[in-house]
């Protein structure tokens, strides 16, 4: 799965906040999201988070530097 930074995950499964749109911070082995409705970071495993990927929004993709 081709993840960047910048990119809008929407999950599967919605955030205790409500909110189901998760926005990635940092890519590798693990990925540090940041929940859109609350403003909440976490890091999740990359094979947990790519299970439960419904669709991924590109349009705000960081530029690699």
């Amino acid at each position: 799965m081709d993840i960047c930074k910048g990119d809008v995950l929407t999950m599967k499964k919605n955030h205790p906040c409500g909110s189901n749109k998760m926005r990635v911070l940092r890519s590798g082995m693990d990925f540090k999201l940041r929940c859109e409705g609350c403003g909440h970071e976490f890091m999740i495993a990359r094979s947990k988070a790519e299970k439960n990927v419904k669709s991924i929004d590109t349009a705000e993709r960081v530029p690699p530097e």
